[in-house]
């Protein structure tokens, strides 16, 4: 036997020792990455502004001027509102406000030539019965005196004489009244009441015109709630607007998560649906924790984390950019 043979071969101990090695490199390895986990990326959604479009009155639902994925400009009509009800209150407060004028018309003008002129020729009429009255009485009175008629002759042509006078006093004051027309509280009171029916004439028109419901924005239409024929309520949505030009992305960032975030502070983010990068700019922080989704982190002192809703906007326009894409911002 010759020495090449008798000297034992150490490749197998090299394989052993690196195979050893290698199971030693991997665990390590697998212990690292559970003890270092990579960082999780934010993921955050596209919102945007949306308005309830609603009507101030109730009335049935004639029609609806619009379907879902329109664009809509401010004052463009949406829907139709049929309140008949309106339109009789309409015309009635319309007479109500033709009869104030009318009394108001009256008060200022005065009253009318040919009752001034009867007015006077009553009065005239009572003055000549006075004249009348106070010769008779003048008369009677001295013959009275010398003892040719009776006391009651004289009494009666006394009282004819002071009914007279009362008679004429009257119908100058009647005179006087229709010469100078209503009294100022008069003619305030019927300014006031034409004013109260011209209120009630414009709060009622402005609701006629509620019965053609508008677009307070403009935007894209995205829902219509409410159909053709139903009995909408005061206040209730009708259809529903969404402004595309005021948009943002929502975070909801745990509050570990939080440092290094502020009001201001720029992100790198990606847009899967448009595939591009884009800039986000942090413009609002929720100053309240929303919700505890998260575990204790430690079970020995058993807290919780909570969530923080963080609002950020693009820092450039991406017409395609619409809400609900999901936005990704790697850390």
């Amino acid at each position: 036997m010759t020495d090449n043979q008798k000297q034992p071969s150490s490749l197998p101990l090299l394989i052993g020792g690196a195979f050893f090695v290698g199971i030693a490199g991997f665990l390590g390895w697998g212990i690292w990455e559970a003890t270092h986990p990579a960082p999780v990326p934010l993921q955050g959604m596209v919102d945007a502004r949306t308005i309830s479009v609603s009507a101030k009155i109730p009335g049935r639902l004639s029609a609806v001027n619009v379907k879902e994925g329109d664009l809509v400009k401010v004052g463009d009509s949406v829907a139709t509102i049929a309140i008949p009800e309106i339109e009789a209150k309409l015309q009635q407060v319309e007479a109500q406000k033709a009869a104030a004028q009318a009394r108001e018309d009256l008060a200022m003008t005065g009253a009318r030539i040919q009752e001034k002129e009867a007015a006077r020729a009553d009065w005239e009429r009572a003055r000549a019965a006075l004249t009348l009255a106070q010769k008779t009485y003048d008369r009677v009175n001295a013959l009275y005196k010398e003892g040719l008629i009776a006391a009651q002759r004289h009494d009666e042509a006394f009282a004819q004489l002071t009914a007279a006078k009362k008679l004429t006093a009257a119908a100058a004051a009647k005179m006087s009244a229709v010469d100078e027309g209503a009294r100022v509280e008069d003619k305030a009171a019927a300014k006031a009441l034409v004013a109260q029916a011209q209120g009630g004439v414009n709060e009622v028109t402005s609701l006629v015109g509620e019965s053609d419901v508008k677009s307070p924005v403009n935007g894209e239409v995205t829902r219509i709630v409410m159909e053709e024929g139903e009995v909408a309520p005061a206040g209730f949505p009708l259809v529903l607007v969404t402004d595309l030009s005021d948009r943002w992305v929502v975070f909801n960032i745990r509050e570990d998560e939080l440092p290094g975030i502020e009001v201001g502070t720029e992100m790198k983010a990606y847009i899967p649906a448009v595939d591009r990068p884009v800039t986000l700019k942090v413009n609002w922080i929720n100053p309240r924790g929303e919700y505890a989704v998260w575990r204790a982190t430690r079970q020995s002192t058993g807290y919780d984390l909570r969530t923080f809703e963080v609002r950020a906007r693009p820092t450039e326009d991406i017409p395609a950019l619409r809400p609900g894409m999901t936005v990704i911002v790697e850390r």
